[in-house]
């Protein structure tokens, strides 16, 4: 009797659990509520408006390797993130036409503010993308991961000052613990009011903004050094702009600045793009000038820029829009 019983009884809660509680038995998806920000097609790009793609959910036997083969990397800038932040959960758009993808770049080809410098980098906070301009025309461009909401990249006309190969933050550490975060290829474009710097360097890409006021770059070479993988790194952005920006050296920082990490405000635009642009040319060689001529680097504070290398005639750089909203 009690077996007759539980023969009737399985299906009867299979029935329910199908019919009642769809989702139980369901394929996963992209969960509607998103607390983390998993979703990546969920950012409002404009560029994105006139290009067709769709949502893909990843499943936890795929990788951008297995999905797209030679063309991952494309996917990956579409997306604005590495392959060490994609993993099984998160939802990322795919481009339905490939060869489009591989010629994608929401920056324009010429931009007029750029004519008159050799040497000008225009990061747009809404598209998340960062260009390289010779003489007002685009040269290269990369994915970016500017800061986050409450930790706004600075807005303005700005011009490079000091670089440092391997810089490393005063403030942040790695996931572990381990060791202050890594900013490779660094380049420090401003220093605000409340002594903060902010500074253009390589990092992680989560495919949103997610700094604390620096710019971040592509750079694989990094992460695997720091965290084993990938293996074999292929997307280095970081390293190819920290090479092009150049700049001739003028001496050693040793101010007090700390890495970008407390609310950044918003700098206003003085003057407009000529009067800003004369005027970060002006600051910067009184600096420049001011740092060669004291003695030698002293032991002081949180030492961010300590030991980076003072640069004048490097490129401009204007960072403008808002971080792109979450739908």
């Amino acid at each position: 009797m009690l077996r007759k019983l539980s023969l009737l009884l399985v299906p009867i809660i299979v029935f329910a659990v199908v019919v009642y509680k769809p989702l139980a038995t369901s394929q996963p998806g992209p969960s509607l509520r998103d607390p983390a920000h998993e979703d990546l097609s969920r950012y409002d790009y404009p560029s994105l408006a006139n290009i067709k793609w769709h949502k893909h959910f990843v499943r936890p036997e795929e990788s951008l390797e297995s999905l797209f083969g030679n063309d991952w990397p494309y996917v990956a800038r579409f997306n604005r993130i590495d392959r060490r932040h994609v993993y099984p959960g998160m939802t990322i758009r795919v481009p339905d036409d490939m060869a489009a993808c591989r010629s994608y770049c929401p920056l324009p080809q010429e931009y007029a503010p750029a004519k008159n410098y050799g040497k000008y980098i225009l990061i747009d906070l809404t598209e998340q993308w960062m260009g390289a301009y010779e003489h007002g025309k685009l040269a290269f461009s990369a994915p970016a991961a500017t800061g986050a909401a409450g930790h706004e990249t600075p807005t303005g006309l700005f011009q490079i000052d000091a670089r440092d190969k391997n810089h490393a933050s005063s403030l942040y550490k790695t996931e572990d613990q381990s060791a202050q975060y890594p900013m490779d290829n660094a380049m420090r474009f401003h220093v605000g009011p409340d002594n903060v710097a902010y500074w253009i360097h390589a990092r992680d890409l989560p495919g949103k903004p997610a700094s604390h006021g620096c710019v971040g770059l592509f750079d694989e070479g990094m992460q695997k050094r720091v965290y084993g993988v990938p293996v074999n790194p292929v997307l280095l952005d970081s390293e190819r702009f920290f090479e092009w920006a150049g700049g001739e050296q003028v001496g050693y920082a040793h101010d007090d600045a700390k890495d970008a990490g407390e609310a950044a405000e918003e700098i206003p635009k003085a003057g407009g793009a000529e009067a800003g642009a004369a005027e970060a040319v002006a600051v910067s060689q009184e600096t420049a000038e001011a740092e060669e001529a004291e003695s030698a680097p002293v032991e002081v504070g949180q030492g961010s820029a300590r030991g980076a290398m003072l640069v004048r005639n490097s490129a401009m750089v204007e960072v403008r829009g808002a971080i792109p909203k979450y739908r």
